[in-house]
């Protein structure tokens, strides 16, 4: 017994049918893309390329809608680690070799920070032993406590010098 071609014909149809749901399935409606164009996937991307990729190099000036090609941008970074640097030699062109060298604890940097710590400070509060104080106080020429006296109430004692 042969098969109809009308059912040759209906069985090939069903089966591309069922592709072309495999294939709806597979890319998405495309009403549900977020973009204006909703006429195909390659239309959609060609919108999406047009907007997020269009930005012409100008590396003569700075703008919102150009950008610098990659060797003005490379060229741009070297002047400002240049800058920053500041003509630091080789042992102290990075942040990690600054640290190391103050967590070392060189001699220069010792006696620098040493003698920052022997001062007498005037933004904050400071602990200093006697004859620190003692040492402070001669350098301004300044009194000792016991050199001024007690704390006294000195219009009180005005007022009652005026009975």
């Amino acid at each position: 017994m042969s098969v109809s071609l009308s059912a040759r014909i209906e069985s090939l149809v069903i089966r591309l049918a069922q592709e072309f749901n495999d294939i709806r399935q597979s890319t998405g409606d495309l009403n549900l893309l977020e973009t204006a164009d909703k006429t195909s996937l390659v239309a959609a991307i060609n919108e999406l390329q047009s907007n997020l990729f269009w930005s012409p190099i100008n590396d003569l000036q700075v703008a919102n809608d150009t950008t610098y090609s990659s060797s003005k941008i490379v060229d741009l970074l070297n002047v400002l680690k240049n800058e920053i640097l500041g003509g630091a030699g080789a042992a102290f062109d990075t942040l990690l070799e600054i640290q190391q060298a103050l967590q070392s604890g060189t001699t220069g940097l010792d006696a620098l920070l040493a003698a920052v710590n022997h001062r007498v400070r005037f933004d904050g509060a400071q602990t200093l032993t006697e004859p620190q104080q003692a040492q402070a106080r001669a350098n301004i020429g300044a009194a000792s406590v016991d050199q001024v006296g007690p704390d006294q109430d000195f219009v009180a004692l005005f007022n009652a010098a005026l009975v």
